[in-house]
């Protein structure tokens, strides 16, 4: 595969889990889905990963199967202003990106005000050329077919030449279903002989590029 742009995920791919900033973000979740239903964080958790895992977020499965309708209480909620505090400038992230000549572009599942806050804490907002976030996608992200491809066609790019970046074995997966080489970042080193192309720190691109 001739690699022509490099589309990352946000959170957990280009910063360290280890800076708590996802987990937080998880409390969060948990706290709210709790609120909504009626349920304790612990209890709420244990019925949200059951839905994540058959409509591909959290609020997927509160709108689409909860009956949730304000999606912008949520964003508000789970990503307050002050969510990137744990995180600084990464200026070996900045040259890793710069050493790598193609598009650069971001898809997440979490909204732009996040991304945006994220990439300007990590000095790295003007490495990509474009966000495409949660709205972007009408609420519908990773791993739904659509949000890869919508994406891409933005950005004018394909599948057959895009590499995908991401921290989420499902969000891998549902990139290569469409004939796409797609990389687990598995900084924890947790999934390994489930037939991915790994990395554990994305220095390591480097060498696949």
């Amino acid at each position: 595969m001739m690699v022509k742009a490099l589309m990352f995920d946000l959170d957990n791919t280009l910063y360290s889990e280890r800076t708590g900033l996802e987990f937080r973000v998880l409390e969060r979740i948990n706290a709210f889905a709790g609120e909504f239903l009626g349920l304790s964080p612990a209890e709420a958790n244990l019925r949200r990963r059951e839905g994540v895992n058959r409509f591909g977020t959290t609020l997927e499965w509160l709108i689409f199967e909860q009956g949730f309708n304000d999606p912008e209480r949520y964003f508000a909620y789970i990503h307050p202003e002050d969510e990137i505090d744990c995180l600084s400038a990464d200026p070996r992230l900045a040259l890793l990106l710069d050493s790598f000549p193609m598009d650069k572009i971001i898809l997440t599942n979490s909204p732009l005000e996040h991304a945006e806050r994220v990439l300007d804490a990590l000095g790295v907002k003007n490495r990509f050329s474009a966000i495409y976030d949660i709205r972007f996608n009408s609420l519908v992200g990773k791993p739904h077919p659509r949000s890869y491809l919508k994406a891409l066609e933005a950005s004018g790019l394909d599948v057959e030449t895009t590499l995908f970046v991401d921290d989420l074995p499902r969000y891998v997966r549902g990139y290569q279903a469409l004939g796409g080489r797609g990389i687990l970042k598995d900084e924890g080193n947790r999934f390994g002989g489930q037939g991915f192309e790994r990395i554990e720190d994305l220095s390591e691109l480097s060498s696949i590029l």
